[in-house]
């Protein structure tokens, strides 16, 4: 039998919640496969299934609520921060607050199956100003429907699982080897696709010093605000002769954008 699910025997109902708080905290330690081995065991009667699902809700919520709290006080500083540790940092803040503002709370219900999204969305409902008690609602929906998922997938599936797990055990270090490779050459991709896009955006780029300096100058400039409005409710304060154009709607709609002039676009 796979080496994580005795693992799982060993420790139970503690080491599920532990693991679930930390990979929802924000370390990097998937919670899907112990979700999974911890379908499996209640599907074997090693453990029970109603348990393990409330463990790992409340771990998830207790985890959600923080990051809540956090984005409450500390803004959109906190929704950056957490951006810039992914893979996809270029698109995290933007892909977060469109989803946000689409479904708003409702969001929730899904965000955990949504990489990047899933630690993203407790702070952003934070910065917000979301109600806590609506906040927690669909959180503990949300948490309910991922971790229900994985678990119900374990434990429908426990005899699949298990053979599958013995198969992986037979192939040992070749089988580490090929998952680790895959990872680092994802990995290294991203990489350089993103020192690709800072290339292309540094040679465009104009600092808020050089801006300045043309505001000084005179000089006939079109400048557009591009943040979601979600990020001008919370951070209301404009560049002087600013416009506000949301992203969405520059790229959405047929905007009579002036030639003539130098345009500047600015975000967060």
């Amino acid at each position: 039998m796979d080496e994580t699910i005795q693992f799982l025997i060993w420790h139970g109902y503690s080491l599920l919640f532990i693991w679930v708080f930390a990979e929802q905290i924000g370390l990097p330690v998937p919670a899907a496969p112990i979700l999974l081995a911890a379908g499996v065991l209640a599907g074997e009667e090693q453990l029970n299934f109603a348990i393990a699902l409330g463990l790992a809700t409340v771990a998830s919520l207790l985890s959600d609520v923080i990051w809540f709290q956090i984005g409450r006080y500390g803004g959109l500083s906190v929704l950056s921060f957490l951006c810039k540790v992914s893979l996809t940092p270029d698109s995290c803040v933007r892909r977060t607050e469109e989803i946000f503002a689409k479904h708003g709370a409702r969001s929730l219900l899904i965000a955990k199956f949504i990489p990047g999204l899933s630690t993203a969305a407790p702070p952003l409902a934070g910065v917000f100003h979301m109600p806590l008690t609506r906040f927690i609602l669909f959180g503990c929906l949300g948490a309910l429907l991922w971790a229900g998922s994985f678990l119900g997938l374990g434990y429908l599936f426990s005899q699949q699982i298990e053979r599958i797990a013995i198969y992986a055990l037979r192939l040992g270090t070749s089988l580490i080897l090929l998952i680790l490779g895959g990872l680092a050459a994802y990995i290294l991709w991203k990489y350089i696709d993103r020192r690709q896009f800072l290339h292309q955006l540094h040679i465009a780029r104009v600092t808020p010093e050089e801006l300045k300096q043309k505001l000084d100058g005179g000089e006939d400039l079109m400048i557009f605000d591009v943040r979601h409005s979600y990020e001008l409710e919370a951070e209301p304060q404009m560049i002087p002769g600013a416009v506000h154009l949301p992203l969405e709607r520059l790229e959405k709609e047929d905007l009579k954008v002036p030639r003539d002039r130098e345009i500047i676009l600015y975000c967060n």
